[in-house]
């Protein structure tokens, strides 16, 4: 049976049945992908469906009346085999899916200077992470292709999903990260019974090194922008928006972005919201890296790509060479959005901020969409009525060594002197 999609590379536009892909399991193009040593991916592969066939089989409000946190439900618009006379997934059972499910109520709102700020909040997914949208695709691709062992680079969020994700799916992860992993993240992998394999070195080094061996060994790879799924699964957060937002999306988008896979995940979402007639117009994606992060803030400056050891304590977004750079700089362009970096200084005052003000705990690199909002206030680049989003990509207990900076060490104190403080007899 023909798939209902086809994968076509972003350098050289060549297409491919999904069949020789899948099959050989190519990650990149098989004409021109490269995977080079601390350098953007070359040949990275785009899914492409037949929307004027989806249109005609799916209506703009029936997608609408679908609950949010199930991309499932819609498997025309994932590179999923699905029986087309029911809605279920071929080889997976219901009752597994019952627990890979994101929350349906994802959006958060709270007030700054006036002005009411929504929050699409990851922090509650299965593992605290909005990476668990693309675990749980690749982890349902790999049942249905009988793989048992995947195998991912992380600076710790996409590794402990794809632990997480492996144990509830029955499958056998091995993560590969830089030995800078915040503890939070480093116990929440091994917690999940994966292998762990901590690389002296960077996420760059963790990346290069687990497609070497990887490749070598035959696992099938996870790893950021190389699985084209990774994408795929990150685009479910513009449906998600979309069916909360009761088809009326916000102007304004902000992105954490370190190997630019949500950024292009989302952009890709929309896109295809645009391709099916539901919406007329994307929203502007605001692309936030921090100060020593910024390859792709630079990039979109000069045009060219230069390697510069990535230093920020947002460890999430943290990367020197983002791998997917050139699908990242093409949603910035795109949408008419902008690139911006904020310094882990204002990274902390917004993660303190948003705690404070929105009850809401989240990672610095989550808490940078924040910094980057007030920056671009401060500077008089929003205009008042604007409606923006910030995605809350992690928990902020996944690193609480961030959190330590900020908080004060509680002094210990007897009942007696408690009592003595508050004048209480």
């Amino acid at each position: 049976m023909e798939s209902h999609y086809f994968y076509q590379c972003i350098n050289c536009q060549q297409k491919y049945p999904a069949e020789k892909i899948e099959e050989n399991l190519f990650y990149l193009c098989p004409s021109c992908g490269k995977a080079g040593k601390n350098e953007p991916l070359r040949g990275v592969l785009n899914i492409v469906y037949d929307y004027d066939e989806i249109r005609r089989k799916i209506s703009r409000e029936h997608f609408l009346r679908l609950p949010a946190g199930i991309p499932w439900l819609y498997p025309q618009l994932l590179p999923l085999e699905y029986d087309v006379s029911g809605d279920g997934l071929k080889s997976i059972p219901q009752k597994l899916l019952r627990n890979l499910v994101l929350p349906s109520n994802q959006i958060l709102t709270f007030e700054f200077e006036g002005t009411e700020i929504l929050i699409l909040d990851d922090t509650r997914n299965p593992t605290f992470s909005y990476k668990d949208r693309a675990s749980i695709l690749v982890a349902l691709k790999a049942l249905q292709m009988g793989i048992r062992e995947i195998s991912a680079a992380s600076t710790g969020n996409a590794g402990s999903s794809l632990a997480g994700i492996c144990a509830r799916t029955g499958l056998k992860a091995r993560i590969w990260v830089p030995e800078s992993i915040p503890l939070a993240k480093l116990l929440q992998i091994q917690s999940y019974s994966a292998q762990i394999h901590l690389v002296k070195g960077d996420y760059d080094s963790a990346f290069d090194l687990s497609l070497e061996i990887g490749g070598k060994l035959g696992w099938y790879n996870r790893n950021t922008a190389y699985n084209p799924l990774t994408i795929e699964g990150k685009k479910s957060a513009a449906f998600d928006l979309f069916i909360q937002m009761k088809g009326k999306l916000p102007d304004l988008i902000f992105v954490p972005v370190g190997d630019g896979v949500i950024i292009s995940g989302i952009y890709k979402g929309l896109r295809e919201l645009v391709q099916l007639g539901w919406i007329e117009t994307l929203p502007r994606l605001v692309a936030v890296q921090s100060t020593g992060s910024d390859a792709l803030v630079r990039y979109l400056r000069t045009g060219k790509f230069e390697y510069r050891e990535a230093n920020t304590l947002a460890d999430s977004i943290s990367a020197g060479a983002p791998r997917n750079l050139f699908m990242a700089a093409e949603a910035v362009r795109k949408s008419d959005g902008i690139a911006l970096a904020v310094s882990d200084e204002a990274i902390l005052n917004a993660q303190k901020m948003i705690a404070e003000k929105a009850g809401l705990l989240a990672e610095p690199a989550a808490a940078a969409t924040f910094a980057a909002y007030g920056k671009m206030k401060k500077n008089g680049q929003i205009e008042n009525g604007t409606n923006a989003l910030l995605l809350m990509t992690g928990s902020g207990l996944k690193d609480v060594g961030a959190l330590q900076k900020w908080n004060t060490t509680p002094e210990a104190r007897s009942a007696a002197e408690w009592k003595d403080i508050f004048g209480v007899k």
